[in-house]
């Protein structure tokens, strides 16, 4: 696989190929990076965009991870203090989930984001930025119903963060695509570069395939999850014996969310996945490619139990580093 294969594997979006492709000639002391806001424990979305990252150290770049604690604070998720304690956990857990700390350069927002230059240039953004236009950014993103300033505010202040922690290329879930837009849009104005973008897919609702999975609805899958745990949400997974599902009968469209965490979190960090069966039904199978499981599921050969029995084999073995790690910033 060539360093542009692996850069853009299992990615949504690419913006623009023509970035992306110079960024992978030559990626040596280029810089990529992901913002987080401080929330506790990794959950699977967290995890999605660090296996994008982990892919990108491999690809030979550095890696920058934002502790958003200034963003955390603007939505509402606890005081400064809580937040960056809260921060210094999760950059431990990162770690622990296979981030490779020499290649990774951890900075809370507020080293720069409270200083002179930064908000200087934040008023700057504001003034070409209409607040329609930044509350579209931060639909998909901001906790509740009703739009705050903050929450204006917010999605200029990830634009400018691209410029002041000085990256080649940002990455995030399909639900920053508007963020980044605006970036590309309003950066110029300041003298700043376009960021080039990469966007990470959406795992769907668990237990229904519909929407997007999240940790404060529904079931979802994070770091303190014990193995029973796992086994009990996976063997709850909707995973109906296909890749493409029919939609509901309210026209909602479907995905396979047990597919969609084999291709997207187990073989990019496994590889090879084995599911285990008795002899009587076939004995084991063995996959070096998400294409032939997604076949074998497809055509019948994979029994859908069979599959999430495996996944959450191969999703236990992913949590367990950062499991542990919890237990032992709980223990201290």
């Amino acid at each position: 696989m060539d360093a542009y294969e692996l850069i853009t594997r299992n990615v949504s979006e690419v913006v623009t190929e023509d970035e992306v492709r110079a960024l992978a000639e030559d990626p040596d002391g280029k810089r990529a990076y992901v913002g987080y806001e401080p929330s506790g424990v990794l959950h699977i979305g967290h995890m999605l965009t660090a296996n994008k990252l982990i892919e990108l150290q491999e690809a030979g770049f550095e890696v920058v991870v934002l502790l958003a604690d200034v963003h955390a604070y603007l939505n509402g998720k606890g005081t400064f203090e809580e937040i960056r304690e809260t921060a210094t956990r999760m950059q431990e857990q990162f770690v622990a989930y296979g981030l490779e700390e020499s290649q990774t350069e951890f900075v809370l927002g507020s080293e720069f984001q409270l200083d002179e230059e930064y908000v200087l240039d934040l008023h700057a953004l504001e003034l070409e930025t209409s607040l329609s236009r930044a509350s579209r950014a931060m639909a998909e993103i901001a906790g509740g119903d009703t739009a705050t300033v903050a929450q204006a505010v917010y999605p200029l202040m990830q634009a400018l963060d691209i410029v002041y922690l000085d990256v080649d290329l940002a990455i995030g879930g399909m639900e920053q695509r508007k963020v980044h837009m605006l970036a590309r849009d309003t950066l110029p104005s300041i003298d700043a570069d376009s960021p080039t973008c990469l966007h990470t897919p959406l795992i769907a609702d668990l237990t229904s395939g519909v929407g997007k999975m999240s940790s404060s609805e529904g079931l979802s899958i994070s770091m303190e999850d014990t193995e029973s745990d796992i086994e009990e949400k996976v063997n709850k997974a909707y995973c109906p014996p296909t890749a493409d599902p029919e939609p509901t009968d309210e026209g909602e469209d479907r995905e396979n969310p047990v597919l969609q965490i084999f291709e997207y979190h187990v073989f990019p960090r496994f590889g090879e996945v084995v599911v285990d069966r008795p002899e009587q039904y076939g004995g084991d199978l063995h996959y070096e490619s998400y294409a032939d499981l997604e076949a074998d599921l497809e055509s019948g050969e994979l029994h859908p139990a069979d599959a999430k029995g495996a996944l959450a084999t191969y999703l236990n073995r992913l949590i367990e580093p950062g499991r542990e790690k919890i237990r032992e910033q709980r223990s201290d």
